[in-house]
């Protein structure tokens, strides 16, 4: 194997460094640039893996590491090369240093031992060791070191190289010593702390598994569904509330026309909590010969809200398109509320469309004497199987002979179980890839009403218990002491102090994570935690952990990141079983927040070349609109230069952020939602080629080079007998430099090498010339030899920009989380403010599913997401937030339904319109804001979303969200050219001003065509009964 070439030490450093003093600065700079923690990582800038064959040479790895055989027959294959020059004493002696040496490319630390966790930094020639390891090498063997490093370049060059450090066993050292004595070799395989779980999936103290994410699809309106077509093809589908359906390539492109436009159709609309709109695409399980898709939506008739399942068939002139008019309904259901859809389409293994529709909405299942659910004559809260194969010339349907209902009077045959609330995104799972274990279950998450979310294996038959219980407890104590119930227990049920509408996910299949197989990985649409289940095979219970994003270097990889979108939508499958979650920033059907996370196990993967996939190919008719992610990759953000300031809660860390990036955050999306997260692509990161002089190659490593204009290309002999160079240049025409350099070289026999010539430098009287090339070429060709000054490189590492460390101010359950801002006070303040718990009187974010419950609960804040990704690496940790609930109409308020009746108490009087006192007020040079003027005050500097100030007798003030609804949002969007008001943020979730800015305005009450709130109904000005935790914010559109 050929490493790319550079050292903690240059060779243009060394090459002129023969005073010792100066050695020493060059390498504590060099030490304070990559000291700090490191992981397992490989060469290839990859997790290790566990070889598919044992190895021969590298034995030690052959359980973990980063070999597979091949490799480990090249290593063995230099090994041999090598020892050829040594006669049997040298063999005996310094054989298994030189073994020890190679296999270190074989170590899961690998990485890290030659100091290439960080594509951008200088690469060593040879792992870093362990001081009382180089003290016994340079005692032993020193002269073999050129050996080791003659097959990288060129021989002379580095025997001259060599020579000069190889009788000063300080320099041999620094040259070749690690100085984290934890990490160097050997210490690192005998470091039981670090060696404990290796190659398992990683966890935090306090148990949460750690894993990382890579961005695949961004700028999704509520992506509600995805799913692939099983063809080969490797392309997903995924679906937008909205009513669009898009098709992308395996390569991440997306076609620039959709599947399928039912936008027209779909009942829906952009507030937020809304959850009716296109819910579910399913193909047939033989679409490549059937070439049939159905799709579960929302429809209003004649005033009338129904739950549609249709039909369509592939268009006949593109692979990529539905053909619309081919529309055929398959089934109708009279939706009674406006939430509660249910929305869930899946084909089985064995061949029928299973169908998932909710109770009907409302409170507690309100219908009837045992409600929907319970009442088999009706189909909502059920799960329902049919057959669509054979329908072109008949029913849309019929049903399998074997559906549980089929004979019983009064129940609808459709029926497969029943006893279900709404549940949200359901699973088959494919079984495990070695034993088939598991193969075709289904798995359902069901979202509760007031106390605890479900998990459920859904059989045949099966009652499922609503509304006698909510998880394991009672709901409905008649109903819950009822005998007859017989219903089935979940196999998993949470309080809602972990989350109040859980999004089922899957079992993973894939291939590329082992470790992640058979774990069931699920989320929560409202608090955005993730979390998993394991089977116990003896004990059939399941194991509850929680997954968190890795902090430090964990995710430290190519096109990682560890932050996500809070709003989790839905989970879905590749092809090849590989894991997503589709998640939103703004939970509203019309805004693009939406993104698309593939799941990564950062600790272990697949051994190289078991999990290749060829797509087959894919005729596109239309233009492909390629893929660029928006979050910054771990690996390229800066390490922090602040200390991180800890909360007083569990898991809590102020979240380091840079302040530069800014991302829009839109608003919230129905059921679940995404996150997202994007930054110019990178390309070839995780390769490493370098070729020494004469050869010129490219290298994707980034060198960091002594001058801005020039790149040095330099072919160099050292001396070593003597302390100064005598150099005699000549410049010729061109722009490049031909320097001539005298210089006396010696020989160094060792008494454990064979005298050859091709490790034996003869000392000669006559000086070898050695021309030095200097090209005015452009920064971008491949430093060849050492790298370019590791003082710049250092020095650029070191003396980073500090990222400002602001305490995480995003609240649990809220839409948007903004970190707060004022009038008075800039956001790049030079001290980080600490993150108190602080407890809040707000609403409890609702989705539309279940505006019903009341209740108080104490809700720590999750340490993994933000509604804008945290550029900081390290894991933000959740403050706690103590959240008392709303009332029912509060909530509503939120959502910007407007109230009925107003609050008693509050004095409310019509203002006159005219000028008055103050109507102006004078800013800067003659500019003058009227009276009425708004703004809107983000944190992140956006114009379209922010707290409500308004301008009144000379001073900016706040608006409190008492009565406030999405008509007086509209007049404060309409000042600011504006169409509408895309959503009313109440309880100060798009920031509190500072307690210096007065509260102006309470109780605004506005029809809509006002031109100002001044003109709305509303208290006199500076009179109000409500705190800064009240101020309103808006987002407009």
């Amino acid at each position: 194997m050929t490493l790319q070439i550079c050292n903690l030490v240059p060779r243009h450093i060394l090459e002129r460094t023969f005073v010792p003093h100066l050695l020493l600065p060059v390498l504590l700079l060099l030490l304070q640039a990559w000291r700090g923690s490191c992981h397992p990582q490989c060469l290839d800038y990859k997790p290790p893996f566990e070889p598919r064959q044992p190895l021969v040479f590298c034995k030690e790895y052959s359980k973990f590491g980063c070999c597979d055989l091949e490799k480990d027959g090249a290593i063995s294959v230099r090994f041999y090369t090598i020892m050829e020059n040594f006669d049997h004493s040298g063999y005996v002696t310094c054989g298994r240093f030189i073994r020890n040496i190679l296999c270190q490319e074989c170590s899961p630390y690998a990485a890290h031992l030659y100091d290439a966790e960080d594509a951008n930094t200088p690469m060593r020639m040879l792992p870093g060791m362990c001081g009382d390891y180089c003290t016994d090498y340079w005692q032993q063997c020193r002269y073999t070191l050129s050996l080791l490093l003659e097959d990288l370049g060129s021989p002379q060059q580095f025997a001259n190289l060599t020579a000069m450090i190889e009788e000063d066993q300080r320099r041999f050292c620094n040259f070749l010593e690690l100085k984290d004595k934890q990490y160097c070799y050997p210490n690192v395989l005998t470091n039981t702390d670090l060696n404990a779980n290796l190659g398992l999936v990683r966890e935090d103290p306090e148990g949460c598994l750690e894993i990382c994410l890579q961005e695949v699809a961004n700028g999704l309106r509520n992506p509600v569904a995805m799913i692939h077509a099983d063809d080969g093809s490797h392309r997903f589908f995924v679906a937008e509330q909205l009513g669009y359906v898009w098709v992308y390539l395996a390569n991440g492109s997306r076609i620039d026309h959709p599947f399928l436009n039912l936008t027209r159709a779909v009942l829906t609309s952009p507030w937020a909590g809304d959850e009716r709109g296109f819910l579910c695409i399913a193909l047939h399980p033989r679409f490549t010969t059937v070439r049939k898709a159905y799709v579960y939506y929302s429809v209003s008739i004649k005033r009338e809200e129904r739950i549609r399942i249709s039909e369509f068939t592939l268009s006949t002139h593109d692979d990529n398109q539905l053909d619309h008019s081919s529309e055929r309904t398959i089934l109708e259901v009279v939706e009674p509320a406006s939430n509660h859809n249910g929305g869930q389409l899946l084909f089985g293994h064995d061949g029928y469309l299973y169908i998932f529709i909710g109770d009907g909405g409302r409170a507690g299942d309100p219908f009837g004497k045992f409600g929907n659910s319970q009442n088999k004559s009706t189909l909502l809260g059920k799960v329902l199987r049919v057959d669509v194969d054979n329908n072109d010339d008949g029913t849309p349907y019929s049903i399998p002979s074997d559906n549980p209902f089929l004979g019983e009077k009064g129940a609808r045959p459709e029926i497969y179980a029943y006893g279900v609330r709404n549940m949200w995104r359901c699973s088959i799972d494919r079984g495990d890839m070695a034993t088939g274990r598991g193969r075709g279950r289904m798995f359902c998450g069901d979202v509760g009403q007031n106390k605890y979310e479900e998990v459920d294996l859904i059989v045949k038959g099966g009652n499922y218990g609503w509304r006698a219980k909510e998880g394991f407890s009672c709901y409905d104590r008649k109903l819950c002491q009822n005998s007859s119930l017989d219903d089935i227990l979940p196999i998993f049920a949470y309080p809602h102090k972990l989350g109040k509408s859980v999004t089922g996910g899957y079992i993973y299949r894939g291939c590329q994570m082992p470790n992640l197989n058979g774990l069931y990985i699920f989320g929560d649409f409202m608090s955005g935690r993730l979390m998993s289940l394991k089977e116990n095979v003896t004990t059939g219970e399941w194991q509850y952990n929680e997954i968190c994003m890795g902090r430090g270097q964990t995710c430290r990889f190519p096109k990682l990141i560890n932050s996500y979108y809070k709003y989790i939508i839905s989970f879905a499958e590749d092809e090849a079983g590989e894991l997503y979650f589709l998640a939103t920033g703004a939970p509203s059907a019309t805004v693009k927040a939406g993104v698309i996370y593939k799941i990564v196990d950062p600790s272990r993967r697949a051994p190289p070349g078991k999990c290749n996939i060829k797509p087959s190919p894919v005729k596109i008719k239309g233009k492909l609109i390629h893929f660029h992610p928006k979050d910054e990759f771990v690996i390229n953000k800066k390490q922090t230069t602040t200390p991180t300031t800890p909360t007083t809660t569990t898991r809590t860390t102020t979240t380091t952020r840079k302040t530069t990036m800014r991302k829009p955050t839109p608003l919230r999306p129905t059921r679940k939602t995404t996150r997202k997260t994007v930054l110019p692509p990178t390309t070839a990161t995780t390769t490493r080629k370098t070729v020494l002089p004469p050869t010129t190659a490219t290298t994707t490593r980034k060198t960091v080079l002594p001058t801005t204009a020039t790149t040095t290309t330099r072919k160099t002999v050292l001396p070593t007998t003597t302390a100064t160079t005598t150099r005699k240049t000549v410049l010729p025409p061109t722009t490049a430099t031909t320097r001539k350099t005298l210089q006396a070289t010696r020989k160094t026999p060792s008494p454990t090498i064979k005298a050859t010539t091709a490790t034996t430098i003869k000392r000669t009287t006559s000086p070898t010339t050695v021309q030095t090339t200097m090209a005015t070429t452009p920064a971008t060709t491949t430093p060849t030899g050492y790298r370019s000054t590791i003082m710049t490189a250092a020095s650029s590492r070191i003396a980073q920009t500090p990222i400002l460390n602001t305490p995480s101010t995003r609240r649990h359950g809220k839409p948007h989380q903004y970190p707060p801002n004022t009038t008075t006070q800039p956001l790049t303040s030079s001290q980080p403010p600490t993150s108190p718990s602080i407890s809040l009187k707000r609403p409890q974010l609702t989705s539309a599913r279940y505006p019903e419950r009341p209740g108080a609960l104490t809700t720590p804040q999750m340490p993994y997401w933000s509604q804008k990704p945290t550029g900081s690496p390290y894991k933000p940790q959740r403050p706690p937030v103590n959240t008392t609930l709303p009332k029912t109409q509060e909530e509503m308020l939120w959502l910007g339904e407007k109230l009925d009746n107003t609050g008693e108490g509050n004095q409310i009087y019509k203002r006159p319109r005219g000028r008055g006192r103050g109507h102006g007020y004078k800013r800067g040079r003659g500019r003058r804001l009227r009276v009425g003027s708004v703004r809107l005050v983000s944190a992140d500097g956006l114009s379209d979303r922010g707290r409500v100030e308004i301008f009144i007798r000379g001073e900016w003030g706040t608006v409190c969200d008492d009565l406030f609804t999405s008509r007086a949002g509209t007049v404060v969007c309409r000042q600011l050219g504006f169409m509408t008001a895309l959503a009313v943020m109440k309880r100060a979730a798009l920031g509190e001003a500072d307690s210096r800015v007065r509260i102006l305005l309470d109780d605004v009450e506005c029809e809509g065509g006002e031109r100002s709130l001044l003109e709305c109904k509303r208290s006199r000005v500076g009179r109000h009964n409500c705190s800064h935790g009240e101020d309103v914010g808006v987002i407009c559109g």
